[in-house]
């Protein structure tokens, strides 16, 4: 199976905690939702698994989790997420 096209999602710093940044590209509703979904293993940074909700994400970062990428981006790119 091939991995998603990942959706840019810009973030306003040079870096971001993975749990933030699944808030943000709507992956997760609350930092609440992201600490077991992370601590499970179901999420990917660059294709491998992450299990540390604090891991500073960098532009250029891919997050996978359950079928769906984005990429962290830098700038004023405009969101319209999919899901």
């Amino acid at each position: 199976m091939d991995a998603p096209e990942p959706l840019d999602v810009p973030i306003r710093d040079d870096s971001i905690r993975l749990g933030q940044f699944l808030k943000l590209a709507n992956l997760v509703e609350s930092g609440a939702e992201a600490k077991p979904v992370i601590a499970d293993g179901a999420v990917q940074v660059n294709g491998e698994v992450e299990t540390r909700r604090g891991r500073q994400l960098v532009p250029g970062d891919v997050v996978t989790m359950a079928g769906q990428a984005a990429r962290v981006a830098t700038g004023d790119v405009e969101v319209d997420v999919p899901w």
